[in-house]
């Protein structure tokens, strides 16, 4: 776990107080140099959700991690729940985050 990793972890975990959140550096599907920590996934399940929609609820993460996002993290992908929708759902998440088609990665010719 990096620098970037644990700041965001904590950060999150004195917003929010998540009874679950999982923190995932997916900066290696990316065309960053090796240990990079500028792209992320995240699942945060808490309470302080409740009520609040998706929107809402996106905007209270972004809050809580503007200076990550100033400074060097260059993509967040979250999915966010109260412990009542995480029950509901199983507690399973199974969201997977897209494949990378920008920055330095190599561009498919459209003749394929």
């Amino acid at each position: 776990m990096g620098p970037v990793e644990t700041r965001i972890r904590r950060l999150l975990i004195d917003r929010f107080s998540p009874i679950r959140l999982d923190v995932f550096n997916e900066s290696h599907q990316h065309g960053v140099p090796a240990h990079s920590e500028t792209h992320f996934r995240l699942l945060v399940v808490a309470d302080a959700f409740s009520g609040l929609s998706r929107v809402s609820r996106g905007r209270a993460v972004h809050e809580a991690l503007a200076g990550e996002l100033k400074d060097g993290v260059h993509a967040l992908t979250m999915r966010t729940f109260d412990a009542g929708e995480w029950i509901a759902c199983g507690g399973v998440d199974d969201a997977v985050s897209p494949p990378c088609h920008g920055g330095s990665a190599k561009k498919q010719d459209s003749r394929d």
